[in-house]
């Protein structure tokens, strides 16, 4: 365009985490920011289920690395601890496997220790020791060199690093799997289980995954907070910034298609969710896309921007679940407010997942307590409790619909892993808001029902993440299905770098712009 043109106006696609924070930093920067939304509320999988009422927390329920989130603040003039009522958790996760007994992780490293010689023994308690201190390693030379670098090659990394540390990079184990590698830190079988289990986080297998992903137990050890309200607050709060420095909302607001011109992003056509009509244009000279890079690849944004997408094919997407958001009362087993109930046969689960593509037999489950933050404790017979319960599933949700009849049989096979480790619900079956891969297909669409894009299966996987920058100029992706991955912060971390880059290109075309005008060369 000719030097004169606004390069000011963005418009980002989406209100999750991704695109929060790109909307943050762009309005600080004194940009003019629209977020469009297709839902009623910001959050994007951050999202709340009300059931009698009660708001539950049905998508992320853990928060860590609070530094992400107190820079963001921080860079736009805020403070987090202002916005956000944070409660760290002395008990990271409560672990069952059977009726006898729990083990818990604890912040306190120490504390741990004990607990990993007072459940499994004493070898496993060295291991754990070792484990703790390469898991702290692993973060330590990755945090910089690649969390929070804009994507990076595999060479781009060891430069990054340095070429004198790649010792140290090999010694994350890139090539070998996860649950192989804990084998080395752990004689007993459930422990493997327990920290291989970290690799589901990122929507991945522990027997397919590098062990690098040790690293999040690293940052897990690092502090885990509840969030005073529930998660939802961490969205809401970083919606309310983004206003205060300029951003307007559009929610209930769907984007048709992104328009280019001259070979770049020009405008956006936007229509009420749901509905056919013509829509709106809304010109913009940049626009952020906080939606599965999956979307733009398969025309959901229209024509004009395929090419600023990739879609894994189906057996490369991350987990999907089976999520059931209830009010119950629990009897006879002591819920944290995150509780593990294992499967007795971890690699079957995945197999049945992955190869088989069926919802698993016998399933590990996962139960939020959201009653039991932090300084909340409660033996929970009395009043009913607000449960989100979640079982890993394929991400085949555009593929096939997920019956009844076989999300009831899930449903079953849940109660039955938990009742063999000693917790019953006490609930009505007709007051259950239950979410399958289908429904979050339709709630993401492109995504297939993948929470976190593509699974992180072999060394490579991460470094086939999408950047921010994609090959249409003007165009930007934040998004947990781009570079650094999956998981709050990393999605936060995403929106960040989108913003930075589209900061840099505007800055590098106005130099250009000038140099043009004033007929000079432009020098670096």
């Amino acid at each position: 365009g000719s030097a004169d043109v606004s390069q000011d106006r963005v418009i980002v696609v989406g209100a999750g985490m991704g695109g929060l924070a790109a909307a943050v930093d762009l309005a600080a920067a004194g940009l003019d920011v629209t977020v469009v939304e297709r839902a009623d509320a910001p959050g994007g999988k951050m999202r709340r289920q009300f059931v009698d009422e009660a708001p539950i927390d049905a998508g992320p329920t853990v928060f860590t690395m609070r530094d992400v989130f107190e820079g963001l603040f921080a860079d736009a003039g805020a403070r987090l601890e202002d916005h956000v009522q944070l409660h760290g958790a002395d008990v990271l996760a409560r672990h069952a496997w059977d009726d006898a007994g729990h083990f818990d992780l604890h912040a306190d490293l120490e504390r741990t220790v004990e607990a990993v010689g007072d459940f499994f023994g004493a070898a496993d308690a060295r291991g754990f020791r070792r484990f703790a201190a390469d898991a702290r390693r692993t973060f330590a030379l990755l945090e910089h060199s690649y969390i929070k670098a804009a994507r990076p090659s595999p060479v781009g990394l060891a430069r990054r690093i340095g070429f004198t540390r790649i010792r140290d990079l090999l010694d994350t184990r890139p090539l070998r799997t996860l649950w192989s590698t804990l084998g080395d830190y752990f004689p007993d079988p459930r422990l493997r289980q327990l920290f291989g289990r970290y690799a589901t986080y990122v929507g991945s297998s522990p027997f397919r995954a590098p062990a690098t992903l040790m690293l999040i137990a690293h940052v897990e050890c690092d502090g885990v907070w509840t969030v005073e309200g529930g998660m939802h607050g961490i969205a809401r709060a970083l919606a309310a910034l983004a206003e205060a420095r300029g951003a307007r909302f559009r929610y209930g607001t769907e984007v048709r298609r992104i328009e280019t011109a001259g070979g770049r992003v020009a405008a956006v056509t936007v229509g009420p969710t749901g509905d056919d009509g013509d829509g709106e244009r809304l010109p913009a000279d940049a626009v952020v896309v906080n939606a599965d890079a999956a979307a733009l690849a398969r025309g959901l944004l229209g024509p004009d921007v395929v090419r600023g997408g990739a879609a894994p094919p189906p057996r490369q997407r991350s987990l999907s679940a089976v999520t059931w958001t209830l009010r119950a009362r629990p009897r006879r087993f002591p819920l944290s407010h995150h509780t593990v109930f294992f499967g007795p046969d971890y690699a079957r689960e995945f197999a049945d997942i992955l190869e088989r593509r069926r919802l698993p037999v016998r399933p590990t489950v996962y139960v939020c307590a959201q009653d039991r933050h932090a300084g909340a404790e409660r033996d929970g017979e009395g009043t009913p409790e607000r449960l989100l319960c979640l079982v890993n599933a394929p991400a085949d949700g555009d593929l096939r619909s997920f019956p009844a009849e076989e999300v009831r049989a899930c449903k079953e096979e849940m109660l039955w892993t938990l009742k063999t480790c000693g917790l019953e619900l006490d609930h009505d079956p007709e007051r259950v808001i239950t979410t399958t891969p289908a429904d979050f297909e339709t709630a993401f669409p492109g995504s297939g029902g993948a929470l976190y894009g593509r699974a992180s299966h072999g060394w490579t996987a991460s470094f086939r993440r999408p950047g921010s920058r994609t090959r249409v100029p003007g165009l930007y992706l934040a998004s947990g299905s781009a570079h650094p991955g999956a998981g709050v912060p990393m999605a936060t971390v995403s929106g960040r770098l989108a913003a930075r880059s589209l900061l840099e290109d505007r800055a590098s075309t106005s130099r250009s712009a000038r140099t043009a005008i004033s007929g000079g060369t432009s020098t670096p």
